[in-house]
């Protein structure tokens, strides 16, 4: 690459919903935009979450000069400590963003070895030689977002975050519409803008337009309120605050992250509540039910969440009584449709009232329509457009929508994970291309599942195992007949006539074998149980030798 190109790679949120991580690279510096995880899709099973994949910056370590986190939500957070192993340089966040990251990093023992940087939005940062960051505020569903306008030796650079453009923000802090009309001024090289709702036409209600919906809510309910949210969702826990202290009830929080986000929101004044109002979950399970609401974590579904034990029975603090009104105050994250929708009918079966997006008004997203897009592309005037944040779907919607507003279509450019972008010279150019594959966490193992490791673990969800044990004497015979064990597979009469098909054809695979026993045995029992029950269950082989 030459020394006076700007190239930009995408580890992560190209092509996806969530993991958001972005690479600014010039003359051996690099500057990182976001960290982000992503959720699980339904057949990754085991997985807790997703990360990008950072062996493009393992060696190139000492090239980091910094890292900005656009704001406190966990698909641009979450992957902190994974990138932290990996890199050691200082972050860069506004108050809000820094507390909740100060608390993660805390959880996980590596805070001492952090610096973080708090920034205010409209400051100015200086990283490395090469990149000045002027940072701006942006309205979105958690307060202190900001968006970037990325100065370089190449040209300015506008990374819009996640934003929507709310006039009237639960913060009263709306996006900083002078800030975007500067850089127009200045010469934006190259916009990239979240294209997460590059579908919906139009613009993108402000967040107050839900409090009507949530004070017909308070108005009707007879018992307890619990409204299941994100644990960062610090705007929701202030409006939920307000419409609580008009309907004469108090609040608690339910949930570690949760507890944790409201205490720093609390304490750095991003949450006004009074001390009166808020109680513990404990004094709210003994006080009368009409004069309490809840709020948990768990609105995507998520097993382990509050919300998530509460629909199978197995929260340990409290359960679902019949009257309950529950809120799920999100929209479902793609992939996670099938999730929400069995958490909502678990909690319907055990008597509660459900009321979740569909049917009433009770979540406004947090990011621009298609209107709102236009009006940035307008502001901001760039001469390149790279749509980001989103599936391909969305980019490519992103990607018309620019063109529709004037920008030439060899000006625009839909870029996936790992695909480098190079500007020299004030052209754009694709560069090469770099690992940007799914990195899976599951518990303490990083990167070790592969894709067979899940290919595996499908099978054994969707058609059982089965377990074949050959002991074998010192002979190389036979002591006893093959052991086949099954488990999710076929019970009773009907297994046992399969088991003996299943013996005869292994022995007639001993008599012919002249290669390699354990795959001949193998693929001989696929075929039989393929044949007989036209299900391809996983099958594990076991040679033994016995005295």
């Amino acid at each position: 690459m030459k020394s006076d190109t700007l190239r930009i790679i995408p580890l992560g949120g190209m092509g996806e919903v969530g993991r958001n991580m972005m690479v600014y690279e010039y003359n051996r510096e690099i500057l990182i935009v976001d960290t982000g995880l992503m959720f699980p899709e339904n057949d990754m099973l085991g997985i807790d979450y997703i990360i990008p994949d950072m062996t493009y910056l393992k060696n190139k370590r000492d090239w980091v000069k910094g890292i900005i986190i656009t704001h406190g939500h966990e698909d641009h957070t979450g992957a902190i400590r994974h990138v932290l192993d990996e890199i050691n340089a200082p972050i860069y966040a506004t108050p809000l963003t820094a507390g909740l990251l100060e608390a993660k990093l805390s959880r996980n023992g590596i805070l001492d070895k952090t610096t973080i940087h708090v920034v205010n939005a409209g400051d100015t940062i200086n990283i490395g030689k090469y990149f000045k960051v002027d940072t701006f505020h942006v309205s979105h569903s958690i307060p202190d977002g900001i968006g970037l306008g990325i100065e370089t030796p190449a040209g300015l650079i506008v990374h819009s975050g996640d934003y929507k453009f709310d006039h009237t923000p639960v913060d009263n802090w709306p996006s900083d519409y002078a800030k975007l009309a500067e850089f127009s001024k200045r010469g934006v090289l190259a916009l990239l803008s979240d294209s997460t709702n590059s579908e919906r036409p139009g613009w993108t209600p402000s967040e107050r337009v839900i409090e009507p919906a949530f004070n017909k809510v308070f108005s009707e309910a007879k018992g307890r309120i619990i409204i299941a949210s994100f644990a960062s969702l610090i705007s929701r826990m202030q409006q939920i605050a307000n419409i609580a202290i008009k309907h004469n009830r108090k609040l608690a929080f339910a949930g570690t992250s949760m507890v944790d986000n409201v205490k720093i929101a609390r304490k750095l004044g991003y949450l006004d509540v009074s001390d009166e109002l808020i109680i513990t979950l404990d004094q709210a399970l003994n006080m009368s039910h009409d004069k309490v609401v809840i709020m948990c974590t768990g609105s995507q579904g998520e097993p382990t969440s509050i919300l998530g034990r509460l629909a199978v029975g197995k929260n340990r603090s409290f359960d679902v009584i019949p009257g309950d009104t529950i809120v799920l105050s999100s929209h479902p994250i793609p992939g996670n449709e099938e999730a929400v929708s069995r958490t909502i009918n678990r909690l319907f079966e055990r008597g509660a009232n459900v009321i979740y997006e569909a049917i009433a008004p009770v979540h406004v997203s947090g990011h621009a329509s298609q209107e709102e897009m236009k009006l940035l592309m307008h502001l901001t005037k760039p001469k390149y457009f790279i749509p980001i944040h989103g599936e391909l779907r969305h980019l490519v919607q992103h990607a018309r929508l620019a063109k529709e507003v004037g920008i030439p279509e060899e000006n625009i450019s839909v870029v996936q994970n790992g695909q480098s972008v190079e500007f020299t010279n004030g052209k754009m150019r694709m560069g090469e291309t770099f690992p940007g594959s799914y990195i899976f966490v599951d518990g303490s193992n990083v990167g070790d599942i592969s894709p067979d490791v899940l290919r595996e673990r499908e099978m054994m969800a969707e058609e059982g195992i089965v377990l074949v044990n050959l002991l074998f004497n010192q002979k190389g015979q036979l002591s006893c007949e093959p052991q086949i064990h099954t488990r999710g597979f076929l019970v009773g009469r009907d297994e046992e006539e399969l088991k003996l098909i299943t013996r005869s054809k292994i022995q007639e695979v001993l008599i012919h074998a002249n290669g390699n026993l354990q795959k001949d045995v193998e693929k001989a029992v696929r075929n039989v149980l393929y044949t007989e029950t036209r299900r391809r269950p996983l099958v594990l082989i076991s040679i033994c030798e016995v005295n």
